[in-house]
């Protein structure tokens, strides 16, 4: 297990069977709707905590414990789709985050609120369940198109959810939001037990048997350990960007409205249409190839705001989030390639694993922004955005490398 990755999978592919387009479309739409619940509270942790009588400084606790919960559905939940039937798993998920949602919509106090936004990131970790699922009834010759096309529902969900959030907010309250997405996860819930196949988990292990094995498949399998290490420094340069622009976007530079931040993250969007693509270049066997110029790209793009004139930073700023979307989502959806084509029997806990390191890069790398944002402006934090891709970059050609000197 501890051969480098490269340009071809790793292991001889496994087995699938023929999955529909509609079917595809299903999954797609599924992980963007269920994802999005993890990122509605962001724009609103004003408004939220003024009405529940949360002090200023505590509003950042809201996308921490969402955070968490996160997390630690990853490390708890999602391995059971190696044992549990993964139709009927999914399905209670998204029924359980529905009440979840609905009890946040409802709260007026902060403790209930916070309560209830840790079991929506605990559940949402549904999203990882249906992506290790659908690699199970996909051939391995358009594994990574199909797990692509799978993603670019997923990011869409990511980029659409803030700018929703805030124009429902704006239109009614903070807590239509919630109440319309608890409603929509209960339709979602009914359909995908109409339409999902049954897949059985083929582990034999017991639960704690399951979760014990992940310190063993982490430490053994260099595939996983590259690929974890590469997008956690990608995700922090994501969570960088999207943590700091904002900041100066409302500052006394620019002054925009919570409403025109809102409007300028929808250029993230742009950078959904990698993940289809992305998943064809795996297919053909540029996986390291694809992954450099993915590390590249993200690190140059954060150039693209020192050599134009003032009148144009906003437009160059859009452009650099579309390029820096872009990347992200190219490394990710190589990064499962990879990992999906590991031997199916542990293949939940794999990608488990991988979306909980790179998650955990992702809050590093937003912390690591605002510290650099305060303490040196935007060129200090386009200088760390630049470091984090160049690292991963560095470590990636070492891949090539190891192979290259092995006997």
């Amino acid at each position: 297990m501890n051969t480098p990755t490269g340009d071809a999978a790793p292991h001889p592919p496994q087995s699938g069977t023929v999955i529909g387009h509609g079917l595809i479309m299903v999954f797609a739409a599924a992980c963007g709707l269920i994802v999005a619940n993890l990122y509605y509270a962001q724009p609103l942790t004003g408004p939220i905590g003024a009405s529940l009588g949360l002090a200023p400084r505590w509003a950042g606790i809201i996308v921490t414990v969402t955070q968490t919960g996160y997390c630690l559905g990853l490390l708890l939940i999602v391995p059971l789709g190696d044992l549990l039937e993964n139709r009927g798993l999914v399905v209670w998920m998204t029924r359980l985050v529905a009440v979840a949602l609905l009890g946040v919509a409802l709260s007026t106090r902060p403790a209930p609120f916070l309560a209830g936004m840790w079991l929506v990131g605990l559940l949402s970790v549904a999203v990882q369940v249906l992506v290790t699922f659908v690699t199970h009834l996909t051939p391995p010759a358009i594994r990574g198109r199909v797990v692509g096309t799978v993603m670019s529902g997923l990011m869409l969900g990511i980029m659409l959810a803030r700018p929703v959030a805030s124009l429902v907010a704006q239109v009614a309250s903070w807590r239509a939001i919630f109440a319309l997405s608890a409603l929509s996860m209960l339709v979602l819930a009914r359909v995908l037990n109409q339409v999902l196949p049954r897949h059985q988990g083929t582990g034999t292990q017991g639960y704690g048997q399951l979760l014990a094995s992940m310190a063993h498949l982490f430490a053994t399998t260099r595939p996983l350990q590259r690929r974890a290490f590469y997008h956690a420094c990608m995700f922090a340069t994501f969570s960088l960007f999207w943590t700091v622009t904002p900041l100066l976007l409302s500052g006394p530079r620019f002054g925009l409205s919570q409403g025109e931040i809102a409007v300028f993250a929808l250029v993230g969007v742009a950078g959904a249409v990698a993940a289809p693509l992305a998943g064809r270049v795996a297919d053909r066997g540029w996986i390291w190839s694809a992954t450099l110029a993915a590390m590249a790209l993200t690190a140059l793009a954060f150039t693209l705001t020192w050599f134009v004139a003032p009148r144009f930073f906003v437009i160059a700023l859009g452009l650099e989030g579309i390029v820096i979307d872009f990347g992200v989502t190219t490394n990710l959806v190589l990064g499962q390639r990879v990992i999906f084509s590991l031997s199916a029997t542990y293949r939940a806990r794999l990608n488990a694993l991988y979306m909980a390191i790179f998650f955990l890069g992702g809050a590093i790398g937003s912390a690591m922004g605002g510290g650099a944002y305060a303490a040196g402006g935007w060129n200090r934090a386009c200088a760390l955005g630049i470091f984090l891709p160049t690292l991963a970059l560095v470590a990636c050609l070492t891949e090539r490398l190891g192979k290259r000197q092995a006997p």
